[in-house]
């Protein structure tokens, strides 16, 4: 893993928008985030969340769940119905430990989710890596072209169209769909998905690839039957 000299400030979106009500919370996500170089924005509830991440169209954002006015889930839905901010990563914070909240939030769109208690390195590590893994051809040194029936994926400008028509993912989705073209004919395992996709992220459960595999089907329709669901196993898609 690469010191922090070695990967300039500009080699990273750096405006953090950060959501949490409690101010302690708050002031020691923004402490830690200012001194890794970044520039956090500030939000105590759902509302104004919404309003600056329209406004100030921020390369991330840090969002707690248990919210006043509205509350993060509303918060994500608001950001992702957006065609401006629509794509921006978004990392879930949240106190509760119920697998619903975590897989609802999936299911809207978000990146990933921190259970609280957390460490704050751990979550500047966190988005460090979700911001390398969006940024567009971060881990291509080269455009690629990816094709499959009438879907089209521009890895170099991580696009993906379908019909000729854009079709918006968020950083998590494209990586799997990127993942699934890459391995046409062949089973993934959901391990394998989440190792490609999470890296290091070992919190993150299986079911949260069946999440994403949903909504890559709810939005590419003809995926339905594309990607074959190996029982007990992963996922394959069928040959073209």
């Amino acid at each position: 893993m690469g010191s922090a000299s070695e990967t300039p400030e500009t080699a990273l979106p750096r405006t953090i928008l950060v959501v949490e009500d409690e101010k302690e919370i708050q002031d020691l996500l923004a402490h830690y985030l200012r001194k890794e170089g970044f520039s956090p924005l500030l939000a105590s509830d759902g509302e104004t969340a919404i309003l600056k991440a329209r406004k100030e169209k921020p390369d991330l954002v840090l969002l707690d769940i248990l919210l006043p006015k509205a509350d993060g889930l509303e918060v994500l839905r608001a950001i992702r119905s957006d065609d401006t901010i629509g794509r921006t990563p978004v990392v879930m914070l949240t106190a509760k430990g119920d697998e619903t909240d975590r897989v609802v939030g999936l299911e809207l769109g978000a990146d990933d989710y921190i259970p609280k208690p957390f460490s704050p390195r751990e979550v500047v590590a966190r988005i460090k890596a979700i911001l390398r893994r969006s940024r567009p051809g971060a881990q291509e040194p080269e455009p690629a072209v990816l094709a499959y029936r009438e879907l089209r994926m521009d890895v170099g400008r991580h696009e993906v169209r379908c019909q000729g028509k854009p079709v918006a993912l968020t950083s998590k989705e494209f990586r799997i769909l990127k993942a699934l073209l890459s391995s046409s004919g062949r089973v993934l395992s959901r391990e394998a998905i989440l190792s490609k996709v999470w890296g290091e992220d070992t919190h993150v459960i299986d079911r949260t690839v069946d999440v994403h595999i949903a909504k890559l089907r709810q939005k590419i329709p003809f995926l339905v039957k594309a990607i074959e669901t190996v029982k007990d196993v992963g996922y394959k898609l069928r040959e073209s």
